[in-house]
């Protein structure tokens, strides 16, 4: 892999220096496209990241403030430490300040998120840009898989997958029609714990079925948003999880049978269900005690230079 070299003083010479990314939450997945398909959605954190001495501060509000580390383990220093040593840059003190608002551990892609703030911050910290496929490269080692750091990377809709060992994506523009609604519930589930439910071999009728439904999705989401009910069908994991989260099955059971496209985003608990223009997702009619629904617009920037995080209350 090639690694880039900052030319003249380190970043550790830039004392104050400071940048600001915000980082959209994304939904993986989408039904049929397992570790494949992702979608960005307008829910975003924002981090501050400051160059100082030698130490590091990590200021965390919002989202899971008071469960997160504020040490080296937290996911967007590690990021920034992979992007300096990617770029050979001696590693610098650093003040995070991370405004959360992606809900955590709930299949909406906080961790991409995280990971994708880290990299894009110490890309304008130290002054330079890696280039898309080392930027989706790195993402993808600390993430784990490329579907959702595609998507918050990219914007829109991503389909992502691996060639020669290494992960590739494709951005495609959502039909302006789509809309994009997001049932959360209070109880969390770990990525772990649900891919652990997997089975190691399906039967090729299913794998058949849910190849022709991915390629059906890819259609719907970007041509044809009446088919969304046919082509969001799964038969690949979201039934092997049932057990890990029987309250989000149940509803997408029930909102599936009443003809809305409903899927589990990412690994879980959270329930995306796809609406349009002409016939939105009455967010009321599905309300359960304890969960949090709400519209969400299909982004299509993906993560960006922000502004500063708001100020702790």
């Amino acid at each position: 892999m090639l690694l880039l070299r900052l030319p003249g003083s380190s970043v550790r010479d830039r004392l104050g220096a400071q940048a600001h990314v915000s980082a959209p939450a994304t939904s993986a997945n989408l039904g049929p496209g397992f570790d494949s398909f992702g979608l960005c959605l307008g829910l975003r954190d924002t981090v501050s990241a400051t160059v100082t001495g030698s130490s590091l501060r990590v200021e965390i509000m919002g989202e899971s403030a008071d469960s997160l580390p504020r040490d080296e383990s937290h996911l967007v220093v590690t990021a920034m430490r992979a992007a300096f040593t990617l770029m050979e840059v001696p590693q610098p003190g650093l003040e995070l300040v991370c405004h959360n608002v992606i809900p955590h551990s709930r299949g909406l892609g906080s961790s991409a998120a995280a990971v994708v703030s880290g990299i894009r911050l110490a890309e304008q910290l130290v002054g330079r840009d890696i280039g898309a496929d080392r930027r989706l490269e790195l993402a993808t080692r600390l993430e784990g898989h490329p579907d959702n750091v595609a998507a918050c990377l990219l914007g829109g809709f991503t389909i992502a997958w691996t060639e020669a060992r290494r992960p590739r994506a494709l951005r495609l523009d959502v039909h302006a029609d789509v809309q994009a609604t997001v049932f959360v519930p209070g109880v969390t589930l770990s990525t772990a714990i649900a891919r652990g439910l997997l089975p190691t071999e399906i039967g090729h009728a299913d794998a058949a079925s849910n190849s022709a439904r991915a390629g059906l999705l890819a259609a719907a989401l970007t041509l044809r948003p009446d088919l969304l009910l046919a082509a969001t069908r799964d038969l690949l994991h979201q039934d092997y999880r049932r057990s890990a989260m029987p309250a989000t099955l149940a509803l997408l059971d029930a909102m599936r049978e009443a003809g809305v496209a409903a899927v589990v985003s990412g690994a879980g608990p959270t329930l995306l269900a796809f609406g349009t223009t002409q016939q939105p997702v009455d967010a009321a009619r599905w309300a359960r005690p304890g969960w949090r629904s709400s519209r969400q617009d299909i982004d299509a920037d993906g993560a960006t230079s922000g502004e500063p995080p708001p100020a702790a209350e």
